[in-house]
């Protein structure tokens, strides 16, 4: 079993602190984009233990002409996206992966973030660096190395999608829009042509692929092959340590403010309140194209933001257990199992269908399609032997059913658990590849990012 260990938020809650005292809710709010801009970071340098070539930069390109649609990021600003064309076999191929990068629930949140590459073009990356699910090497990406690879830029804080504003603060709420836009442009461009397609995101990004899957396959004929794929996008409506319901509390935030309710689908709205239909235990069964999930039974987001953010821990009783799963006593354990279990009964219906794929494996992790190490290399995670990008592959190509289901922790040894520490000097990514740095370029990293800124179906192993 690996450990991941990365830069602790003392200097996002300190920030925090400063801009508007120790509120707590102000605190998850750092906490929440604390962990969003370290697991980018990894997921951006994380090496693997068999692949040493850099991986591919991919520039930048702003949507033209998409503002006169309203088509905009909070602030304003153009769209976005990295795009790295297909060759060969893979020319007609087409994967869409959606940005993540959590979300905004109030005026002064969304304000914020669109002082962040979360919220305008202007602070964009010019390259990307395209890793795991997106990589252009054969021995990393087995099956989409060739493939058209598109990363769409995330900027509106609701999952692309909403559609409002806020005149007095300049704010933009155009996810729903942001996504038409970037759809229409990619068709455009050659997708109108694919005769293989896949939408893909992570977190933020994999509860909007979930989302916007079956428009995603309105976009192509039946002729075309259309598949969806959402990792780390299973957020759950769970109660927290405290008894409260955190994200519920948030979700009916952002929900309310962006206007969610006009792009989630009717099947849920006709019997659930719009807030409901935002958490994907609530849509996934009602998805009719071929959808995958991805996930960690114990999520190291929803573990530190929703199950025991610092709001409902006053005490600090799961400071330990939130860096590190190791450091989790037996009644932490048992609640996070607790967790697990919540998450297999959401998706009992989702996995009855033949046409449905999954891989839950019981790591503390969070987005594992997007880091090579995680997605494709030597020591990735396994359930059965089998790695995510193994089972990803023989379920959109239909080699086999993948209906892979983790026993419980801490029997996986395979993982590459997530490890967030007070001080360190180095960031370690497995046994044999080492990242050292000092604990101030880490902070120059960190501030240059915030201003660039038993079941039926189920298959267990044991």
């Amino acid at each position: 079993m690996k450990q991941v260990h990365v830069m602790s938020l003392f200097v996002f809650t300190l920030i925090g602190n400063v801009l508007s005292g120790s509120n707590h809710v102000f605190q998850d709010l750092k906490d929440r984009e604390g962990v969003l801009s370290f697991l980018e970071y990894h997921a951006a340098i994380s090496p693997s233990s068999s692949v040493t070539d850099k991986p591919l930069m991919v520039g930048l390109t702003l949507i033209q002409g998409a503002d006169s649609s309203g088509a905009v990021c909070l602030d304003g600003t153009l769209p976005g996206y990295h795009l790295d064309r297909g060759s060969g076999t893979g020319k007609d191929s087409w994967l869409v992966d959606l940005e993540g990068g959590g979300w905004c629930n109030t005026i002064r949140d969304c304000v914020y973030r669109k002082t962040t590459r979360r919220g305008s073009s202007k602070l964009f990356e010019k390259q990307l660096p395209f890793t795991g699910i997106l990589s252009d090497k054969a021995e990393e990406n087995p099956d989409f190395f060739n493939w058209n690879r598109v990363k769409v830029r995330y900027c509106d804080g609701a999952s692309f999608s909403g559609d409002s504003q806020n005149e007095a603060s300049q704010l933009y709420f155009r996810g729903q829009r942001i996504w038409s836009a970037a759809m229409e442009y990619l068709m455009a461009k050659g997708m109108q042509n694919a005769t293989q397609a896949l939408l893909s995101g992570c977190s933020a990004g994999g509860l909007a692929s979930i989302i916007h899957c079956d428009e995603f396959r309105e976009l192509f004929p039946q002729s075309t092959k259309v598949k969806c794929l959402s990792d780390a996008g299973m957020f759950l409506n769970a109660m927290d340590i405290s008894g409260g319901h955190t994200l519920q509390n948030f979700y009916s935030g952002v929900v309310s403010l962006q206007e969610v309710q006009k792009s989630l689908p009717s099947t849920c709205i006709d019997h659930l309140d719009p807030t409901s239909c935002f958490f994907p235990q609530n849509l996934v069964a009602a998805v009719r194209t071929p959808l995958f999930l991805l996930n960690s039974a114990y999520d190291v987001w929803q573990l530190r933001s929703s199950l025991a953010p610092s709001s409902a821990d006053p005490h600090g009783t799961w400071k330990e257990c939130r860096q590190n799963n190791a450091q989790c006593n037996s009644s932490q354990i048992q609640f996070l199992q607790d967790f697990r279990n919540q998450m297999l009964d959401a998706i009992k219906v989702f996995s009855s269908s033949n046409q449905n794929g999954l891989f839950i494996n019981s790591c503390f992790a969070h987005c594992q399609s997007e880091r090579q190490d995680t997605w494709f290399a030597d020591d990735s995670p396994r359930i059965g032997n089998k790695r995510i990008a193994q089972s990803v592959g023989d379920w959109y190509f239909d080699r086999e059913d993948v209906k892979a289901v983790d026993c419980p922790y801490p029997c996986d040894n395979t993982c590459h658990n997530l490890v967030f520490n007070d001080v360190v000097s180095n960031i370690t990514f497995s046994q044999s590849t080492r990242l050292t740095s000092t604990p101030f370029n880490l902070l120059i990293i960190f501030l240059v990012s915030l201003c660039s800124i038993s079941t039926t179906g189920f298959k267990f192993f044991r």
